[in-house]
């Protein structure tokens, strides 16, 4: 054989060994990539969450209770300070404006809907032992104090999170209200619930075929806000707050120092006394004094 074609037959054996060898590879890096049970786990898996989980508590009974009895915009004040400037969302209906919401977010995302994209969420549902639709889930897994927060890009029309059966199934496991950057249907039934706050971007009265569930607990956007799974939610007539649970104890102190500040300061402004300015914004420093001596005879509520 002439020398030439025995090099070209050994530069094509060679690099179908290569070949071979690197399809192995591949397909065994595919398949090292997904441990056992994690596409069966309740949490959708996320790198993201991955990394910020050990950071993020969950935040308990105790702090959300203070939290509800502090204004939203002190609390927002406190959170401003650390950074978080895209926290609050303004632009959904309320069917509950006199109702404070307090919570922790549970979260789900939405996207349109396909065939194969179907087929591979009813796939995990079967290896999860779940049920696809996630209105129904949150029926299922949600907790006591959760509030649901839904991504589904403001889509309304066939897109319909929920209705009056799935949005009891979530109230009677304890659920604090719903976040749904869409569509509700069964407007004038939830209009009724008067401990049950929904916020939404409209209503319809189609069933949910459009859109589908394909993240659970994971990563959600609402509007120009980042929610994460666990965040606290904090829901009022002017709008939504969001911010992260290891922030709660500093928020409840900022707002609560805020709080306690603004009750000395109405009281002064009331007695006419004193210029506006020598109160608002900042105390002059005769009022300073003058506050330190109705601290001892005004202790902050427990």
């Amino acid at each position: 054989m002439p020398r030439i074609l025995r090099l070209s037959a050994a530069a094509l054996l060679l690099f179908g060994m290569i070949a071979g060898a690197s399809s192995v590879f591949i397909r065994t890096q595919s398949q090292n990539q997904v441990p056992p049970g994690l596409r069966a786990q309740r949490d959708t898996w996320t790198p993201l969450m991955d990394v910020l989980k050990d950071k993020r508590p969950r935040i308990t009974d105790g702090q959300l209770e203070r939290l509800r009895k502090l204004s939203i915009e002190d609390v927002w004040s406190a959170i401003q300070g650390k950074g978080y400037k895209q926290c609050f969302v303004t632009h959904l209906k309320q069917t509950q404006p006199g109702v404070k919401m307090v919570g922790r977010a549970l979260t789900m995302r939405y996207l349109p809907q396909r065939p194969d994209l179907d087929e591979g969420v009813r796939q995990l549902a079967k290896e999860g032992d779940w049920d696809p639709a996630f209105n129904v889930r949150g029926g299922e897994d949600a907790k006591s104090g959760d509030v649901v927060v839904v991504e589904l890009g403001a889509m309304v029309d066939r897109a319909t999170f929920m209705g009056t059966m799935t949005g009891l199934g979530m109230k009677l496991k304890g659920v604090k209200g719903i976040v749904v950057d869409g569509g509700i249907r069964d407007l004038n039934e939830f209009l009724t619930w008067k401990d049950f706050p929904v916020y939404y971007a409209g209503a319809h009265a189609s069933a949910m075929a459009d859109q589908i569930g394909v993240e659970w607990n994971s990563p959600v956007r609402i509007g120009n806000v980042t929610v994460l799974p666990g965040d606290v939610v904090i829901g009022d007539e002017e709008g939504l707050l969001f911010f992260p649970p290891q922030l709660a104890d500093e928020a409840i102190k900022g707002a609560e120092n805020q709080t306690y500040t603004e009750e000395f300061k109405a009281e002064m402004m009331r007695s006419g006394k004193y210029r506006q300015r020598d109160i608002y914004p900042r105390l002059s420093p005769a009022l300073e004094k003058e506050f330190e001596e109705w601290k001892k005879t005004h202790p902050r509520k427990p």
